[in-house]
């Protein structure tokens, strides 16, 4: 008896075997199984050790800065809601992936797992709009510092933030929805360890080329147009700083964007190396494409608590304040 791949259609996995070519018996099942890391499966327990730590931080720090900046009155201020819209899309991101990535070797519902792909690509989209926002405020602090209140009032970062929100809703919203008409027939098992949108796709049995396209236009409207903003408020600010008298003048102004270059760093070059190793490197193992590809995921919501914390005298302080329990 010739064993042949599992079929799917909407969420159901059936898999099958032929006696012949007429005869075929099917069991109807709704897991995706997701492979883990594979090649990998030996070191599946260390490997969790270091993700683990990583979630860890994240929870811990972006938790952090929420409670700094309700707590301290010097903090409510542009800069600093964006930061906490940066922090709760992480909070968000990283415990979409992580929960069950510890689990490692386990089956996800259908549903679950466009769900799950939903979170993941709509946060993304979140986040690398929220970091388009925080350059437009360094943009508007630095360049035209007397309009800065009015510019970016209360009820204008309110509206940012809602816009960034509807639009990672939009630009993602149509993967799970054309994911889950689409028939399954080649396998249930997805060799990673969360669910991504392009290892659905490649389970499908239909034409894809829609999904496609789309994708790369959804990828162009994020981190094509995003960067391109970034890089323009950027000039901008470089200009501004350049034109000032003093070479610590110069220092002082650029040091208030230092936090918002290092998280803009630590969200994109991750980001890239795991597309250019993915769509370049054909001759990578597998088990590096998915510890790249995770690695990019986790990395920016352990890092920016970090780099804010660190680098931010107000939010040092406030912390020094809560652990000392004296005024600076």
């Amino acid at each position: 008896m010739q064993e042949t791949p599992f079929c799917l259609r909407v969420g159901h996995v059936l898999p099958y075997s032929m006696s012949d070519s007429n005869t075929t018996d099917f069991t109807n099942s709704s897991n995706f199984i997701l492979l883990g890391i594979p090649g990998l499966e030996t070191a599946h327990i260390w490997i969790s050790i270091p993700f683990c730590t990583m979630y860890a931080i994240a929870i811990l720090g972006n938790f952090t800065i929420l409670f700094v900046v309700k707590m301290e009155q010097s903090l409510h201020a542009p800069m600093y809601y964006f930061l906490c819209m940066l922090a709760i899309t992480d909070l968000v991101l990283s415990t979409s992936i992580l929960p069950k990535m510890l689990s490692i070797f386990w089956e996800i519902d259908f549903s679950a797992c466009l769900i799950q792909m939903f979170f993941i690509h709509c946060f993304l989209v979140m986040e690398s709009g929220i970091l388009v926002t925080m350059a437009l405020d360094r943009y508007v602090a630095i360049c035209h510092p007397l309009r800065h209140s009015t510019t970016l009032a209360n009820p204008v970062v309110a509206k940012i933030g809602l816009a960034m929100v509807l639009r990672g809703i939009m630009l993602i919203l149509p993967y799970p929805l054309l994911a889950r008409q689409w028939p399954y027939c080649k396998s249930n098992i997805i060799p990673d360890i969360h669910c991504t949108h392009i290892a659905v796709v490649k389970l499908a049995c239909a034409d894809t080329h829609i999904i496609n396209y789309y994708s790369l236009f959804v990828l162009f409207c994020v981190r094509g147009l995003d960067m391109f903003f970034i890089a323009v408020s950027y000039t901008q600010i470089l200009r501004a700083v350049f034109s000032l008298p003093t070479q610590d003048a110069r220092l002082k102004t650029f040091g208030t964007c230092s936090s918002h270059l290092c998280s803009i760093l630590a969200f994109y070059i991750p980001g890239l190396f795991s597309f250019l190793t993915y769509r370049f490197g054909y001759n990578v193992a597998l088990h590096f494409h998915v510890l790249i590809g995770n690695v990019s995921l986790l990395v920016p919501p352990m890092l920016n608590p970090i780099i804010y914390g660190v680098m931010t005298k107000q939010i040092q302080d406030r912390l020094l304040w809560l652990f000392s329990h004296k005024d600076i």
